[in-house]
């Protein structure tokens, strides 16, 4: 049982480490608006794991990211927050089906459906947490929180979907390969 524990923690703290150039480099920003892959351990882990450990995969990834990016400020704490809402939200769906004899990811627009939920969700908490932060460090306008707030959502909903995409995949053959603790729940 110990080893299961430790393998599985391997594996999280890996899906962690992953997310950071998943957030940072194989991304594109242009003023508030960034497309990344970050968010695909996430989801891998809610799906794979559940809601806790994807909170913990989405928290520590966006932490190291923040530290890499920002160093630590005020409201870093603020900022871990909204990716950790999306393995909460993904992860719950996913043990939710597992109680009731599926798998998200053999349900496939459920999850599309909840990944573009959770998408939603993130998008939302991060536009209240940069509000927070502009209002906090004296550097709020309308335009610069809301203003782009619109392609925001629907870049992050149309991300969500080539992420689960990617994932639904991806969590198969981890489980039928019996990589990454997949079994472990």
């Amino acid at each position: 049982m110990r080893k299961m524990k430790t393998r599985k923690l391997c594996y999280a703290a890996l899906l962690a480490a992953m997310y950071v150039p998943l957030s940072l480099y194989l991304s594109i920003q242009a003023g508030n608006v960034r497309i990344t892959f970050g968010s695909l351990p996430v989801v891998v882990g809610a799906l794979l794991w559940g809601p806790l450990d994807a909170a913990a995969v989405a928290a520590v990834g966006e932490l190291i990211k923040q530290l890499l990016t920002y160093g630590i400020t005020y409201t870093t704490a603020l900022y871990l927050i909204p990716p950790a809402l999306r393995g909460l939200m993904i992860g719950a769906a996913a043990s939710f089906g597992r109680r009731r004899g599926w798998r998200l990811e053999e349900r496939r627009w459920v999850c599309y459906a909840v990944c573009v939920a959770a998408a939603a969700a993130t998008t939302a908490g991060n536009t209240l947490v940069n509000w927070l932060d502009s209002v906090l460090l004296g550097y709020y306008t309308p335009a610069l929180i809301f203003g782009d707030a619109a392609v925001r959502f629907a870049v992050g909903m149309v991300t969500a979907v080539i992420v689960a995409s990617i994932s639904i995949p991806l969590v198969r053959l981890l489980r039928r390969r019996r990589i990454a603790g997949a079994d472990d729940q």
